[in-house]
């Protein structure tokens, strides 16, 4: 009987989906999470939720107009785009999405204008060079709750689409068990809602006045959105634990014997547990800490997804290394993301009139020894 040698070569493939995927998901999902923060206090006209919706607005509105850039630059070459246009392939949940996402920003712009179109015509009464500008920007009418309530409808109609599209986008690769799960497009979404509402308490901390109200307000749906992490991580971890789905057995299987997934395990408790705790012991005062915190763990848990990911072999042992390049592939494509946002947020706030700041404190009056040794 001879014997017989076969030898596997595996090859090393370096990651397709590169940083600005990362951003785009980071983005698109902070961009319905504003949409779905905003809804109470626009299209449902609660007075009490108005101020916390303005500022989700000014989120959805930034997110939504940065993260297609991000997608497009994905591409490796942003002009083959229009492919998608004139290929029909049903079949492709990227083709959908490039009939979701333009969908969801011309109902987003369309619904920010509805909602914002009361303080452009009371802006266009004050006396000044713009005046003119915010009139034809109201198209001469103020408030409309109604128009407000059924954009507000399509608009939903549209994030529920590029949510549905975003999740099983990734979900749909039976390839690599730590994407294919129908808790990864659940998962998406309740992180988006904890990194929204993140971004809600920085941006009410620096751009809205510092509302104490908001930041109550925001910090309370914080711990929500954490606690449906908590939730969906945990039903996950058990149904790969418990062997209830081979897929999710196998997804731990490829990561178990790895020191760098264990910390990240750790990393993503703490980042979800630490601000949870902190959000519901002391909700007043404390949004820029964990404003801070859920936004880094929302950016994080899209960044070991996809580029962690891509790091675990489809065969082969061991995992792959990927070092961040300095280049637009890379950092530069991350903070230029980054500055594009930044820049939206700036020119959007610096046209929209200036929110009216929080009511100041009642100065306690001074007992009345005190008035007198004052007199004197």
């Amino acid at each position: 009987m001879e014997n017989q040698i076969v030898e596997v070569i595996n090859v090393t493939r370096e990651v397709a989906w590169l940083p600005w995927a990362v951003q785009y998901f980071f983005l698109i999902g902070l961009s319905v999470g504003g949409v779905l923060l905003s809804l109470p206090g626009y299209a449902f006209a609660r007075d009490e939720w108005r101020k916390l919706g303005r500022v989700a607005l000014l989120v959805a509105l930034t997110c939504g107009l940065a993260a297609p850039v991000a997608l497009l630059s994905d591409l490796h070459q942003p002009g083959r785009f229009w492919h998608f246009y004139v290929v029909f392939r049903p079949t492709s949940w990227m083709w959908w999405g490039s009939i979701f996402i333009p969908f969801y920003v011309t109902g987003l712009l369309v619904y920010a204008w509805a909602c914002f179109r009361e303080e452009l015509q009371e802006q266009g009464r004050v006396d000044s060079r713009l005046a003119a500008l915010y009139r034809l920007a109201a198209l001469g009418g103020g408030r409309n709750d109604g128009l407000i309530r059924a954009t507000g409808l399509v608009v939903l109609a549209g994030a529920a689409l590029v949510a549905l599209y975003t999740g099983v986008e990734v979900a749909v690769v039976r390839a690599r068990p730590l994407w294919h799960t129908p808790f990864l497009p659940v998962q998406f979404l309740m992180t988006a809602l904890a990194g929204t509402t993140g971004l809600v308490l920085l941006l009410n901390r620096f751009a809205a006045g510092n509302d104490r109200t908001v930041e109550v307000q925001a910090n309370r749906l914080l711990a929500g959105a954490l606690g449906a992490v908590m939730v969906v991580g945990g039903v996950w971890l058990a149904a790969g634990l418990f062997g209830i789905e081979r897929t999710h057995a196998e997804a731990l299987d490829s990561v178990a014997n790895s020191e760098a997934w264990r910390v990240t395990a750790i990393w993503a408790v703490a980042a979800t547990v630490l601000p949870f705790v902190i959000a519901v012991a002391k909700p007043a005062g404390t949004g820029l800490l964990t404003g801070l915190i859920a936004v880094h763990s929302a950016w994080m848990f899209r960044w070991t997804v996809f580029i962690g990911g891509q790091t675990v072999p489809k065969t082969g042992a061991g995992f792959y290394e990927y070092a961040l390049p300095a280049g637009p592939e890379g950092l530069l494509g991350i903070v230029g993301t980054a500055g594009l946002w930044l820049f939206l947020l700036l020119v959007i706030t610096a046209f929209l009139p200036t929110p009216p700041q929080s009511a100041p404190r009642p100065v306690r009056a001074a007992p009345a020894a005190d008035r007198a040794v004052a007199a004197e």
